[in-house]
């Protein structure tokens, strides 16, 4: 794509460039871009080389980068070549749900009013026969009274405590005492209970998929470093406060 002195600049080190850019400038049209990455690559080289040498901080700030970027190749490189089969998900499937025993689940519809005067009066109307659906619409405050006070199918921690502790007392077809909260005081009537089933196979899928990937990959990781020769025994002297040591990465300058 161009030379600086001799140093070449490729279109894969501007593919590169880009590929590292926000998404917000990916966007940008290519049209755009292209002429502006061949720009900053000749003016960064051009910088570049007027350095007579590499810094030290540089140099390992290169080698940590090529060190992070290998390690990841080779991690997707053994992704790639370990896939997962659907037999072991379907394994691991049957092995964690086969005994599967679902949290409760609880079907109830409530009245939203201001005060707890209001509420002990509709309770009355309510025990003395008066549809809680027709009611709801047309005495609760709540967003869900034109549906006539249903919240549908909840499980354990959707609701405020009070309003869970009372739904949790209740049996089917019960409407609870006044039950105060920050919305405001409700009356609830529970209208059924049931198990939350297990998920299918095809829900569950995605995430034993990932499970059996970062065991698997973590498994190679530490496989590859139980086989490595390594030799730990610099750092053990070393203060670990040295690691706050940003001025040793900094080359150091005289004043004349």
């Amino acid at each position: 794509m161009a030379t600086v002195n001799g140093e070449v600049i490729t279109l894969g080190d501007m593919i590169s460039v880009r590929a590292g850019l926000q998404q917000q400038y990916q966007e940008l049209p290519v049209e755009t871009l292209f002429p502006s990455i061949l720009d900053q690559l000749v003016q960064q080289t051009a910088l570049a080389q007027s350095l007579a040498d590499v810094p030290q901080y540089v140099e390992i700030a290169l080698n940590n980068e090529r060190r992070t970027l290998m390690a990841s190749e080779a991690l997707e490189a053994f992704v790639a070549t370990n896939e997962v089969s659907d037999d072991d998900l379907k394994a691991s499937y049957d092995e964690e749900f086969r005994e599967f025993v679902g949290e409760d689940e609880f079907n109830a519809s409530h009245i939203l009013v201001p005060s707890e005067e209001e509420a002990i009066a509709i309770r009355k109307e309510l025990t003395d026969g008066a549809d809680f659906a027709e009611t709801a619409k047309v005495k609760s405050t709540g967003p869900s009274g034109a549906s006539g006070g249903s919240l549908g199918w909840f499980g354990t921690g959707q609701m405020v405590k009070p309003f869970e502790d009372s739904v949790m007392d209740l049996a089917v077809g019960e409407i609870s005492q006044p039950v105060q909260t920050q919305f405001g005081w409700h009356i609830i009537i529970l209208n059924d209970i049931q198990k939350s089933e297990a998920p299918t196979f095809e829900e569950a899928r995605q995430e034993l998929l990932n499970r059996a990937q970062r065991v698997a990959v973590e498994a190679f990781i530490a496989k590859q470093a139980s086989e490595a020769e390594v030799d730990k025994s610099g750092a053990e002297n070393v203060d670990p406060t040295a690691l706050l040591r940003v001025d040793l990465l900094q080359p150091s300058r005289t004043q004349d």
